[in-house]
C-alpha cells in the first residue's frame, strides 16, 4: 500500500484509509479493522459521536496489539448531555480538553495521532479552540490536529492562524467542490483527507444507484446512471477503481476514506487503490464528464 505524507507532519498515511462511521457491531468492526491493518491500511478515522462513543471503544479493542502500526484520527466538537434532545456544538477549550480524555479512555491509548475539529463556524471562539489543540500537543495527548469542515470561510481562517496539518473534505467525481481550495492548501502545505470518494455508493457497480436525496450532489439519478456507463468505457478498470483513483490523482490528497461496512467492501477498495494510477488524459476526460461546482455557503470572512 502506497503512503503519503499528511501536511507538514511526520505522519505517512496509506492512500486508502478506513472510515468507521458505518460500523454496526463490535465483532464486525474488530474484524474489518484488523484485516485492514494486515492488508497495509494504516490510517483509521473515527469520531467521538459515532455510536455515542461506542465505535471508538471497538476500534480501541481492535488495535490493542497494533498501536504502533496505525495512524489514529478522531474528532471532537459535538457534545452530548443526558436529558437533552441532541448533540450540541461546543468548540470551547474547556470541552475539547475534557473530550480528548474521554476519547483516549474509550480508545484505550495514550495519544491520538490526528485530532480533528468536527465542524466549526466562523462565529466560534477560533483562537480559543486553536489554543486547546496546541496545549494538547504540548501535553502529549495529541500529535497533530486538523479540521473537518466544508465551510470555506472557516477553512481559510484556520489556514491563516493555526498549525493544522489536514482538512477533511468530501471529494469525488460527483463532488468536486474541494478543487477550488486545492491551490491554497498546496501553498499552505496542508493535506486533504478525502471522504466520500465513492459518493455513498453512487460510483460503484452496485445495482442500486443512490438518488440525489441520498447524497449525490447536483446530479439527477439519470445523470449518475449515464456517468457510470461512460466510466465503464474508460480503460480496463472497474468503476470503483476509477472513482478511487480519481480522488487520489490530486497530490494534495493524503488519504481517501471510503467507509467499509463489510470485508467484501474493504477488499474491493484495497484492490482498487493498488491498481495503476489514472493517466493525465483519463483525468482530463473524467473532469470533462463531470461538474466542477463550488461551495456556495459560508464564504465570507467576518469584517
Amino acid at each position: 500500500m502506497r503512503k503519503r505524507k499528511i501536511g507538514q507532519s511526520d505522519l505517512y498515511a496509506s492512500e486508502l484509509g478506513l472510515g468507521t462511521m458505518s460500523f454496526k457491531t463490535k465483532n464486525e468492526a474488530i474484524t474489518i479493522v484488523r484485516t485492514a491493518i494486515e492488508r497495509g491500511v494504516n490510517f483509521i478515522d473515527t469520531a467521538d459521536l459515532y455510536g455515542f462513543g461506542e465505535i471508538e471503544s471497538w476500534i480501541g479493542e481492535a488495535i490493542q496489539h497494533h498501536r504502533e502500526d496505525v495512524i489514529l484520527a478522531t474528532k471532537v466538537g459535538n457534545r452530548w448531555e443526558e436529558g437533552k434532545t441532541g448533540w450540541e456544538w461546543d468548540p470551547s477549550k474547556t470541552y475539547i480538553k475534557e473530550a480528548v480524555k474521554a476519547s483516549l479512555k474509550r480508545l484505550n491509548i495514550d495519544y491520538i495521532d490526528l485530532y480533528q475539529l468536527h465542524g466549526g463556524t466562523i462565529q466560534d471562539p477560533i483562537e480559543e479552540t486553536i489554543e486547546a489543540f496546541e496545549e494538547l500537543k504540548q501535553e502529549g495527548f495529541i500529535r497533530y490536529y486538523g479540521l473537518s469542515s466544508i465551510r470555506p470561510n472557516v477553512i481559510k481562517k484556520y489556514l491563516s492562524i493555526s498549525n493544522i496539518v489536514s482538512i477533511m473534505l468530501p471529494y469525488s467525481l460527483l463532488d468536486r467542490r474541494a478543487e477550488e481550495l486545492f491551490p491554497l492548501l498546496k501553498e499552505k502545505q496542508v493535506s486533504v483527507i478525502a471522504r466520500g470518494p465513492l459518493a455513498k455508493g453512487a460510483l460503484t457497480e452496485e445495482d442500486t444507484i443512490k438518488t440525489p436525496s441520498e447524497g449525490v450532489l447536483n446530479y439527477t439519478k439519470s445523470e449518475v446512471l449515464r456517468l457510470n456507463e461512460k466510466i465503464k468505457t474508460l480503460g480496463q478498470r472497474s468503476n470503483t477503481e476509477t472513482a478511487l483513483q480519481f480522488s487520489l490523482s490530486e497530490p494534495t490528497v493524503a488519504s481517501i476514506i471510503p467507509g467499509a461496512s463489510s470485508l467484501k467492501q474493504l477488499e474491493k477498495n484495497i484492490e482498487a487503490v493498488t491498481k495503476t494510477k489514472l493517466s493525465n488524459e483519463e483525468i482530463k476526460t473524467l473532469k470533462a464528464w463531470t461538474k466542477a461546482a463550488k461551495f456556495e455557503k459560508h464564504r465570507m470572512l467576518p469584517r
